[in-house]
Order: C-alpha cells, then structure tokens, then sequence
C-alpha cells in the first residue's frame, strides 16, 4: 500500500511544487495517510480542498484500503 500511495503522490508532486508547495508521505495508520504539507500549501486556504478532497479521491479511488487523508 505504501508503494502506491508514494508513487500516487509521486505523480501529483510536480503540480504541487509549481505552486509553491509540498507534501510528503508521514505513514499509513488502519486505512489513514497522514500527509506533511510545506511551503505555501500549508497556509493555502484552498489545502483541504486540494489534499483531502482531490489527492485523498484519487488515493481512495486507486489504493485499496485507503479511507482518509489527514492533513498535519
């Protein structure tokens, strides 16, 4: 599951870093993938929206076992 969910992030990471930003795989607890934000996403008011709505979809959608996204 980790391996998935890295080369996921892996993917998304360029858009991410144009903007400023970005995140990393913390760990992966019962079906939880706690994400770290830096730079500018971390006080972007748009970052739930983006990480737990878009990133957490897609990793829902393409990683078995994943249930949420937490954002630290």
């Amino acid at each position: 599951m980790k391996a998935k969910v890295e080369n996921i992030i892996g993917k998304i990471r360029p858009y991410i870093q144009m903007h400023g930003g970005d995140v990393k795989l913390v760990d992966i607890e019962k079906g939880s993938v706690i994400l770290k934000i830096t730079g500018s996403c971390s006080h972007c008011s748009l970052k739930d929206l983006t990480y737990n709505k878009m990133l957490g979809g897609i990793l829902k959608q393409e990683v078995p076992g994943v249930k949420k996204v937490i954002i630290k």
